[in-house]
């Protein structure tokens, strides 16, 4: 059968959702500023992004053939694009769990919020900033708290040594300092 003859469906292979990252007890921890930034995300794709999109595509529309309407066709697979991405911020701010990180301003242990400087087995210092799952950012040395690192390192306290394991075997960190934001600065 020609391809002329068959039907065009509004769904792409890749237009599943992507799947939720979760964290190993199902929380999903996230700092205030974190939360924040997905939240004004998701309003701006919803009050901004999308209707500037549907206006596209109803313009688009109202020219006629649709197959080879290039503004037609883009503006319905970006309107895919936003609308997974609605999805996926709703579902990420519902089961959020916003974590005040100040309130261990001053402490020795490290938590969820921590700034951590801490030593390898080859000496070499390293500073990372441990955040939720949606906010932490490997170029501004922010892990993950469910990183293997973040797991090793969190409940430590300065001058503690933790095991880290890797798959060129195991490594000793040693804990040299941590901070906390100070109180009012999420």
């Amino acid at each position: 059968m020609s391809k002329a003859f068959t039907r065009e469906t509004d769904r792409d292979e890749d237009d599943e959702d992507p799947p939720v990252p979760s964290a190993p007890d199902g929380k999903n921890y996230i700092t205030r500023a974190g939360y924040e930034r997905l939240k004004s995300e998701l309003f701006a794709l919803i009050d901004e992004e999308r209707p500037r999109i549907v206006e596209i595509v109803h313009w688009a529309a109202s020219n006629g053939d649709r197959s080879e309407n290039g503004d037609y066709l883009y503006g319905k697979k970006r309107l895919r694009e936003i609308d997974r991405r609605i999805r996926f911020l709703t579902r990420r701010l519902e089961i959020a769990e916003v974590v005040d990180a100040s309130s261990h301003f001053g402490g020795e242990h490290v938590y969820f919020g921590a700034t951590v400087t801490y030593a390898d087995s080859a000496g070499e210092e390293t500073t990372v900033t441990i955040l939720g799952i949606d906010e932490a950012d490997s170029a501004q040395a922010q892990i993950s708290w469910v990183s293997p690192v973040a797991r090793a390192l969190l409940k430590s306290r300065v001058g503690d040594e933790v095991r880290l394991v890797l798959p060129d075997g195991p490594q000793v960190l040693e804990v040299l300092s941590v901070s906390y934001p100070a109180p009012g600065r999420d």
